[in-house]
């Protein structure tokens, strides 16, 4: 991002001008009229606001047939430049320059923003734009001035007081839950806690003891690998005096502070087992499994798996594995490489997992070796922080990040993490010219988009260097690759040389099940096939499945890292809430 200096011109008068021409054509819905405003190359990204789902279009001819199609019933109006975010700016993103600007509108059934960018060079023209429901009419969050009144929320039923009242509403013996979340982690919490304030009765229930686990039980030395700046929860950001780069148990003491403090219901101790849809009640009857042992059936109306983007975890048939007499652990139940001191251990992957625990055990006094089974996207942390530069700078606010963040569909995405990947490189020109050299194979994806949308397509397949790549460089971590391999052994791996390579330990880096593989194991065969795909990228380019309605009726899915949560559950809470309030106008 680089803010141009231009000669003095008004630039709010400009972007006022366009919001009004943008509305009148809106108003009549006049194609020529909105086909006009906009360049020819053109991207739209709706998050509810015309289309009740996240819709983009990168190309004029769609959106104006989407405006034209979706006004009628949306009735957008009163667009007006923001007073509450930062001025209309001259601006450099993804390659073009722009005027860039926030503003409100609302909708004949909510209230929301925007962001505009209209090309410097020819200001009547726009080429991004963004609308965001922010609000539904008459079912406001109740926050700031719309705070409940008095103690206890102002309900004083028999004397209880708020710790009563929130002991009976955890409960739920009296009435059955609108929507059911199933995690307790990140991105489930974001929701509980948005619907909560919207009104929406909401339980979630989540298979360890405590909330927070997700994070506590993972292994010792877990941190954020991006800055604290860009993970903040909503309505309740991080302490200001915690450290850049946050520790996972730190992670973990929040979220369950925060599940109190945004009083979410949790049921924790709680196996979800299955769930039918039952198309003649609209509802979902789910069969859960509680502490004690008992069994209870919720009959929800929406069913949010927000329990990660993967299942359960994944060991391939490593041939010779079987054979060795050592243990084999998988990432996912390795907590600590302080046991395995002076010990040999070989971790068989290359990507963050891979990388993280080897440093951990190299930290620990074992001897480790890594095995890299495909080429890898390796950078450095800040580095990696290019790509979330809006957030580092300081020069918006959160909210406004957020709706730069969301303004840009797949196409915007592929650019901007194309022309990161370019200064990346030139960035870390030395770490990576030291791993080649060590016969470490590196990538930067198919259409060198680089490590965030590998995330976004396959969750996996990169390193965000927080030093383990400087011991693979030196030596002090070893290195194989899998073609060298002949199979494992009783007493390690044996090479293609002859060569027997000892370990006592074998890690298995090598990722988890899909996460419609759980959807298949937990609601069936043929929900499975009808929803398709979860996660990785979809027809429209957007992340498959997620933050959105799906095929199914009442069933949702929310995942990713901390942003992820904070942005996109605020889609998918306003979402449920204008189908419970029968709000949804198209």
């Amino acid at each position: 991002m680089n803010v141009v200096q231009s000669p003095k011109i008004d630039l709010s008068e400009i972007v006022s001008n366009w919001l009004a021409a943008f509305e009148a054509a809106l108003s009549a819905v006049d194609e020529v009229a909105l086909q006009s405003l906009f360049d020819s190359e053109m991207h739209w990204r709706d998050l509810l606001a015309f289309t009740w789902s996240i819709t983009p279009h990168d190309d004029r001819a769609s959106a104006v047939t989407d405006f034209m199609k979706t006004q009628p019933y949306i009735k957008a109006r009163n667009f007006r430049l923001s007073s509450e975010c930062s001025e209309p700016k001259i601006i450099m993103r993804h390659g073009r320059e722009s005027i860039e600007a926030f503003f409100n509108f609302e909708t004949e059934t909510g209230r929301g923003s925007g962001l505009l960018r209209l090309l410097a060079q020819d200001q009547g023209k726009a080429w991004v734009l963004a609308t965001s429901l922010d609000e539904l009419k008459g079912h406001e969050e109740q926050v700031g001035v719309n705070r409940p009144k008095g103690s206890a929320f102002s309900r004083n039923f028999g004397g209880e007081n708020w710790s009563d009242i929130r002991t009976r509403e955890q409960q739920f013996e009296d009435r059955e839950p609108a929507v059911l979340i199933i995690g307790a982690g990140q991105a489930g919490l974001a929701i509980a806690a948005r619907l909560r304030l919207l009104g929406v009765d909401t339980l979630m229930v989540d298979k360890r003891a405590r909330v927070g686990d997700i994070w506590r039980e993972r292994y010792h030395s877990l941190a954020l690998h991006n800055q604290t700046s860009l993970n903040h929860m909503p309505y309740l950001p991080w302490p200001s005096n915690w450290p850049t780069y946050l520790p996972k148990d730190m992670i973990a003491g929040w979220l369950e502070t925060y599940a109190w403090a945004m009083q979410c219901n949790v049921w924790n101790n709680t196996e979800f087992l299955k769930a039918d849809y039952e198309e003649a009640e609209n509802c979902w009857s789910v069969a859960v499994r509680r502490e004690d042992g008992s069994e209870r059936i919720l009959r929800p109306r929406h069913v949010i798996f927000a329990n990660g983007v993967a299942g359960k975890p994944v060991t391939p048939r490593l041939p010779g594995l079987d054979d060795f007499s050592g243990e084999v652990l998988h990432t996912h139940g390795y907590k600590e490489g302080d046991k395995w001191r002076g010990k040999r251990v070989v971790v068989v992957g290359a990507g963050t997992s891979g990388h993280d625990i080897a440093q951990d055990l190299h930290g620990n006094g074992a001897n480790v070796t890594i095995i890299q089974r495909g080429a890898t996207t390796v950078a450095s942390v800040k580095a990696a922080g290019l790509v979330h530069a809006v957030y580092y700078e300081g020069d918006l606010s959160l909210e406004e990040c957020d709706l730069v963040a969301a303004a840009s569909s797949y196409p915007l995405l592929v650019r901007s993490y194309q022309a990161a990947v370019e200064s990346m490189k030139v960035m870390d020109k030395d770490l990576l010219d030291g791993l080649a050299a060590r016969g470490f194979k590196l990538d930067w994806g198919e259409d060198e988009t680089g490590h965030q949308m590998k995330f976004r397509r396959r969750h996996g397949g990169y390193y965000l260097n927080c030093g383990c790549s400087e011991l693979i460089v030196s030596g002090e971590i070893g290195l194989m690759q899998n073609e060298d391999i002949e199979r494992f052994v009783e007493n390690g791996v044996l090479m293609k040389d002859g060569t027997t390579h000892q370990a006592d330990l074998i890690v298995t880096a090598t990722g988890y099940q899909s996460q419609q593989e759980v959807v298949r194991e937990l609601l069936g065969e043929d929900i499975a096939d009808k929803i398709g795909p979860v996660w990785g990228i979809d027809e429209k380019g957007e992340i498959a499945n997620m933050f959105a309605p799906t095929a199914q009726q009442g069933l949702w899915f929310a995942g990713g890292g901390f942003a992820h949560a904070r942005i996109y559950s605020k889609y998918v809470a306003l979402n449920i809430a204008a189908q419970e309030f029968d709000l949804v106008t198209v």
